[in-house]
Order: C-alpha cells, then sequence, then structure tokens
C-alpha cells in the first residue's frame, strides 16, 4: 500500500474475502471483547450509587459485551465479524467516556497541566513558577527531589496546556486537562483502529483502551497520553515513509504529528531517534545515500517547523524558564522511584552512595541501543516502538508507565512494520567489522556499546549508604502516634553531606520531616545529634508487623541512606 493511501473500510476489506473469517480473528476480536470487564464493575457501582443514567449505559455495554461474545464464536462471514470489531470499539469508547465522567479530577500532571492553562489565558507566565497550592488537596500527588524539596512547577513541553485552555470552563481540579488526554485516548485509538488491516483491528481496542491501564492514565491527565496519540499515525507502516524519494501529503502530515508529540511530552523524544534512524537507513538502502539524507533533510524539517511553531510563543516570552521546564524531568533530581534496578537500592538493601550513576547508566543504554539499531537494523528494526524504553528500566525513575504508556505503538509496528520491510536496509559495515572474523567482530563491539551502561549500574547497585543513623528517642503523642523524632547520625562520606530524611510503610516516597534541631549538614566523618518532626506534626504507626523504613537522601552527591525502624512503644533508644 502506498504511503499515503488510506486504509480500506471494514466492510469493503471483508468484501474482498467473501469466505468465513479465520479462527485467529475471532480469537482476537473476542480477546478485545473479554478485555472490556477489566475495572467495569467498580465503575458500575460508584455510578449506581448517585448517577443512574450512568448505570444504565454501563449495563447496556454489558449486555453488548456479552453478545458480541456469542456472535464472534458464531458468525459466518468475515464481513459480519468486521462489523463486530466496531461494536467492540464503540462500546469500548462507551465505557471509558463513563469512567471519565465518574472520576475526573486527575492527579498531579492533571492538576498542573490546567493550571498551566490557566496561566496562559492569564498572560503570566507559564515555566518555573511554583503552585504549591495545587498539591494541598486530598490524592494530589508530591514527586519529592533529593534536595528536601518538590517538584511544584510545570516540566513539560506547551502542547497540553494549549489544548486544555479552551476547556477551563469544564470546572476546577484537573478536569480540563483529563478531558484532553483521555480524548486524546480515543482519537489515538480509532486512528489505530481505523489505520491497521481489517482483521487487526481489534487488538486496537484492546491495547488502547481494554485492560484499563491506558485509560487510568488519560484520566490521571498524563500528557504522554497525547504524545502517543500523534505518534500512532507515524509508527503506522513507519518504514514506507519517504518511499520514492516524496514524502507527498501524508507524509507531510506524519512528520508533523512527529513533531507535536515532541511538543506534548517528552517520551517521544526518546523514540524519535530510532525512528529516523530506521527511515534514512530503509531509504538508504532504497534510493542511496544522497536521496536520503534529501528525504531525511525534508522530513525533519516539517517535524521541527511544528516543534517550533507549538513552542514559539514560550521561546519568546520566557526562554529561559521554558527550556530549564522542558528539560526538568531530566535535571530535577526527583527520588528514587519504580520498578527498575532502583528498587535494589530502595528495598533489597541499605542504599548507596552512587544514586548519580543510575542516571548516567540510563544514558548510556540508550545510546549503546541506539547505536545496535543502526548496525543491526535489519534485524531490530521491527523493535523500534520498543526498544527505547529498556533505558528506563536503569533510571533513577523507572516507573512502570514509562514503559505501558507506549504500548499501542508496539503494536502498530508489529502489525504494520514486518522485518521483511528491512530486508534491504542499509547497515553501516566499516572495514573492521567486515571480513572472515565478521561475526566475532560484531559480538565484540555490541558488548563494548553495552559495557558503560552495564558497568554504571554496577556502581550504583554496589554503592554503599554513606549515612549511619540510630533512634535514639521517640516522643509521642499517643500510644500509636509519634510527635517527634531524634536521631544519632553518622557521616561516613568523605565529603560534608545535607540529608533530608522520611519514614515509609511502604513503596514510593511520604513527605520529608522537618529538621526542629541540630546542623542541617553533617561534616565528613562527623557525628550529629538531630530531631525532626513529621509532617502536620504527627506520624501514625502502623500495625506490629509493618516494615517502617527511614531513609535520608542527599543531593550533592545523590545518595540514599535506609534502615528499618522500630517506633511502637520506643521512648528511648531503638
Amino acid at each position: 500500500m502506498a504511503p499515503g493511501q488510506r486504509t480500506q473500510s471494514a466492510v469493503s476489506a471483508a468484501r474482498e474475502h467473501p469466505g468465513p473469517p479465520a479462527q485467529w480473528h475471532r480469537v482476537l476480536t473476542l480477546l478485545a471483547d473479554v478485555s472490556l470487564f477489566i475495572g467495569t464493575r467498580s465503575v458500575w457501582t460508584q455510578a449506581a450509587t448517585h448517577r443512574m443514567v450512568l448505570a444504565a449505559v454501563i449495563s447496556v455495554c454489558y449486555a453488548a459485551v456479552l453478545v458480541t461474545g456469542v456472535l464472534a464464536l458464531t458468525v459466518r462471514r468475515t464481513r459480519s465479524l468486521a462489523r463486530l470489531d466496531l461494536v467492540v470499539l464503540a462500546t469500548a469508547v462507551t465505557l471509558v467516556l463513563c469512567t471519565w465522567a465518574l472520576n475526573h479530577g486527575g492527579g498531579d500532571e492533571a492538576v498542573l497541566t490546567t493550571q498551566a492553562a490557566r496561566e496562559l489565558t492569564a498572560g503570566h507566565p507559564v515555566y518555573g513558577q511554583p503552585w504549591p497550592w495545587l498539591f494541598t488537596g486530598k490524592g494530589v500527588a508530591l514527586t519529592p527531589t533529593t534536595s528536601g524539596g518538590y517538584d511544584l512547577t510545570y516540566g513539560y513541553p506547551p502542547l497540553a496546556p494549549l489544548l486544555t485552555a479552551p476547556l477551563l470552563w469544564l470546572g476546577h481540579g484537573g478536569a480540563p486537562a483529563t478531558a484532553v488526554s483521555t480524548g486524546a485516548l480515543v482519537v489515538g485509538t480509532v486512528t489505530l483502529w481505523r489505520m491497521l488491516p481489517a482483521p487487526w483491528r481489534s487488538a486496537a481496542t484492546m491495547a488502547g483502551l481494554g485492560f484499563g491501564f491506558l485509560p487510568t492514565y488519560a484520566r490521571l491527565g498524563y500528557p504522554a497520553i497525547i504524545g502517543l496519540a500523534l505518534l500512532v499515525p507515524v509508527v503506522v507502516r513507519w518504514p514506507r515513509i519517504g518511499r520514492g524519494g516524496r514524502l507527498g501529503a501524508a507524509g507531510i502530515a506524519r512528520a508533523a504529528c512527529l513533531g507535536a508529540a515532541c511538543a506534548a511530552q517528552q517520551l517521544p523524544w526518546f523514540v524519535a531517534p530510532f525512528l529516523l534512524a530506521g527511515i534514512y537507513a530503509v531509504r538508504r538502502g532504497e534510493l542511496g545515500g544522497r536521496a536520503a539524507g534529501l528525504v531525511m533533510l525534508r522530513l525533519v524539517g516539517v517535524a521541527a517547523t511544528a516543534w517550533l511553531l507549538i513552542n514559539t510563543y514560550f521561546v519568546v516570552r520566557e526562554p529561559g524558564p521554558w527550556l530549564e521546564g522542558i528539560a526538568l524531568p531530566l535535571t530535577q533530581g526527583a527520588v528514587l522511584h519504580g520498578q527498575g534496578l532502583v528498587g535494589v537500592s530502595l528495598y533489597f538493601t541499605d542504599g548507596s552512595d552512587r544514586l548519580d550513576w543510575y542516571g548516567h547508566a540510563s544514558m548510556f543504554l540508550a545510546a549503546a541501543l541506539l547505536a545496535l539499531f543502526v548496525l543491526f537494523v535489519r534485524r531490530l528494526g521491527p523493535a523500534a516502538t520498543v526498544l527505547p524504553w529498556c533505558a528506563f528500566f536503569l533510571a533513577t525513575r523507572s516507573q512502570d508507565g514509562y514503559y505501558l504508556m507506549m504500548t499501542p505503538l508496539w503494536l502498530a509496528a508489529a502489525v504494520t512494520a514486518p522485518p521483511a520491510e528491512f530486508t534491504h536496509a542499509w547497515q553501516p559495515r566499516p572495514r573492521p567489522l567486515t571480513g572472515v572474523r565478521r561475526r566475532p567482530t560484531l559480538v565484540a563491539v555490541s558488548a563494548l556499546l553495552v559495557s558503560p551502561a552495564l558497568l554504571s549500574a554496577a556502581l550504583a547497585v554496589t554503592g554503599a549508604p554513606p549515612l549511619r543513623m540510630r533512634v535514639a528517642s521517640v516522643r509521642h503523642a499517643s500510644a500509636d502516634v509519634v510527635s517527634a523524632l531524634t536521631l544519632r547520625v553518622t557521616n561516613t562520606a568523605g565529603d560534608a553531606l545535607t540529608p533530608h530524611f522520611t519514614l515509609t510503610t511502604g513503596q514510593g516516597m511520604s513527605r520529608y520531616w522537618s529538621l526542629v534541631r541540630g546542623p542541617a549538614t553533617i561534616p565528613a566523618h562527623g557525628t550529629a545529634t538531630l530531631e525532626l518532626r513529621p509532617p502536620r506534626g504527627r506520624f501514625t504507626v502502623p500495625g506490629p508487623h509493618a516494615r517502617i523504613r527511614l531513609r535520608a537522601f542527599t543531593a550533592t552527591p545523590q545518595t540514599l541512606s535506609s534502615q528499618n525502624v522500630r517506633l511502637r512503644g520506643t521512648d528511648g533508644a531503638d
């Protein structure tokens, strides 16, 4: 199919294959149908208490899921099954919208985006402005930093506030931003459904709206969902962009979508180099180096223009804060969090004095993966939308959202960018990588490329906690409420450290405790007695079997020291 050719509708595609549907098509439709059950019961229960119209709509969706399940296994024509795929999509969209109508307050991402939109419409600066009052409400998460503070500013490219501004009439809180992200998810899923070959369309419904995890991120107001929606038309059949040396109208539109995606959130920044490198390799294999370079020049030029147009107002009005704001996730020094390698220092050891090396490992791995992708594009080309996220497993912020929010792109590439598209792609082979010993040399080069990341990760994991902490006394307001904590802290490092303390009872981070008495900075090899007060003046001690973890972060250098403590029934030394 030509790059700009419009995908056939489900019905017209079915007419070309008038026989009975393939069994795998039936199973795929059924799986997409089943995925809509996830989370629906809790939404119906919530609606049945005070939103009876929505409860009735959800009940109809239940009926649609059941009937579709029966028909998916019994219809005899491909055309009928294609229509059922459309019914599954419509049911999924209805459930997502009903859930948004019940839960649209959003999280920290939503309230920050909405506030940024309000400041934008008022003509005020958007970047570098702290908004602490947004986080006083219940359920709004904070991002703590190793410097003892919290990230209270907007730290994303500006497309999300620009799209949110016209919807500020929806109300207070994060509702306008969640409406934008939920709408973007629906549009992105429908676009992917429309662009995929007819038998695969229910997979788009399942990946985008089924299972519940992407709609949850959309209801939290994540700008990355907007980036995902914009990347969908870019990724579908992406190796065909620029085929024949021409972008055409469709290629220009896809390049503009790539630029707009990079103006929505930072995650598209990581996948864009892989897509551009892959397109260049495929085009060079087809057209030669000069023609492929011209195609890439036009493609990057259109994407950069779209990105710049979205950012122009902020570049002109507040260039410094804008640049710092869009780079904030990379520079903010947020505390360790996630399901990746950082879990070793967070949960399995007592910390590390080399936390910076997690960030170095992530960057080294991202660069190594891109280099390996270029070297072995014929083999790795189909994985272009998956490889970038591997680097986040080593990052200081390695939460699973970085992996799963772009998973519909995995599906788009798997269906429309098979290995056959890369058979004749150009792969650089300098003289040392050719000859009789080509294979061992390539293996050695691959190992050399990933070794900096592995070495950095090993340094981070094997670091030792620089602070030794001992609970000297605990002041109780009642039997299970702590009002103050006295610590005896020894700095074993060769540099003075300024620690910031918190107590956690599970995964993630609680708010920092404030220093009431004692030095803020502990000299090298020195010992100090510190009195700490919990947030809001009280800390409720959990049950006797709960694990209470005392953590101390420092920013320069970034370190973590942790220790289990016992607070219940303790008034003296622990």
